[in-house]
C-alpha cells in the first residue's frame, strides 16, 4: 500500500501590486472633483462677455478714492480730481506711480452696475509716454472723440479696449486717460465726472 502525501494548499492568487482597485479609483476621482469645484468657486466673481470682461459688482472690494487721492495730492506735482461717479459705481482700486520718460500717474479703477470696468488716469506725462505706460507699448491711433468738452485721442486695435487721452486746459499740463470695457455712455459719464471734479489742495 502506498504512502499518501499530505495535501498541498491551493495556489494563492498573486498580488496585483500597484494596480488600484475600483474603490481607490473612485476616491481619487472624488478628490479631483472637489478640487475642481473649489477652483470654479474662486472664479465666480468674474465672467467674460464678447464686449469685454465683466466683474460681479457685489464681489469687488471698495476703495475710498477721496481719502487715497487726498494723500496723493500732498506730494503731487499737479492738481488731482476726485470724480463724482454715477450712483451704483464702485471704486475698487487706486495707485500712483512714475511714468517712464518723465512725470507720474494717479489711477482709479471703477466697476459699473453692469459689471464693466473703467480706469481713470491723471498724469503730467507726455501723451506718448503715458500711453506706452498704460497700454504696455505704442498703440495704433483710431481718431478722436468729443466728450465732456474735450477732444480725446483714441488708441488701440479695433477689436480691443480703447485708450482715450485728453489734455485739460490750463497749467500745469494735465492729461486724462480712460480705458476699460465700459460702454461708450459709461466712458462719457466718467469723462464728464472727471472734468467737472473740483481740484484737491496740493502740496504745502
Amino acid at each position: 500500500m502506498g504512502v499518501s502525501s499530505p495535501s498541498e494548499p491551493p495556489p494563492q492568487k498573486p498580488a496585483r501590486g500597484g494596480v488600484p482597485d475600483v474603490r481607490g479609483m473612485l476616491l481619487a476621482l472624488g478628490v479631483l472633483i472637489v478640487i475642481a469645484l473649489v477652483g470654479v468657486g474662486g472664479l465666480r466673481s468674474c465672467t467674460f462677455a464678447p464686449g469685454g470682461p465683466q466683474v460681479d459688482p457685489d464681489a469687488v472690494p471698495v476703495t475710498d478714492v477721496g481719502a487715497a487721492f487726498a494723500e496723493f495730492a500732498k506730494s503731487s506735482a499737479f492738481p488731482l480730481r476726485v470724480p463724482a461717479v454715477p450712483e451704483g459705481w464702485r471704486a475698487n482700486s487706486t495707485d500712483r506711480g512714475a511714468v517712464p520718460g518723465g512725470g507720474s500717474a494717479v489711477r482709479a479703477g471703477y466697476v459699473t452696475p453692469d459689471g464693466r470696468y473703467l480706469r481713470l488716469v491723471q498724469s503730467d506725462a507726455a501723451e506718448a509716454d503715458l500711453l506706452a505706460a498704460e497700454a504696455g507699448g505704442p498703440q495704433q491711433g483710431r481718431g478722436t472723440v468729443e466728450a465732456a468738452g474735450l477732444t480725446w485721442v483714441e488708441y488701440g486695435a479695433p477689436d480691443r479696449e480703447p485708450f482715450r487721452i485728453a489734455t485739460l486746459p490750463g497749467t500745469p499740463v494735465v492729461r486724462l486717460l480712460i480705458t476699460g470695457s465700459g460702454a461708450d455712455a459709461e466712458f462719457r459719464a466718467l469723462a464728464d465726472a472727471a472734468v467737472r471734479a473740483p481740484l484737491l489742495p496740493g502740496p504745502g
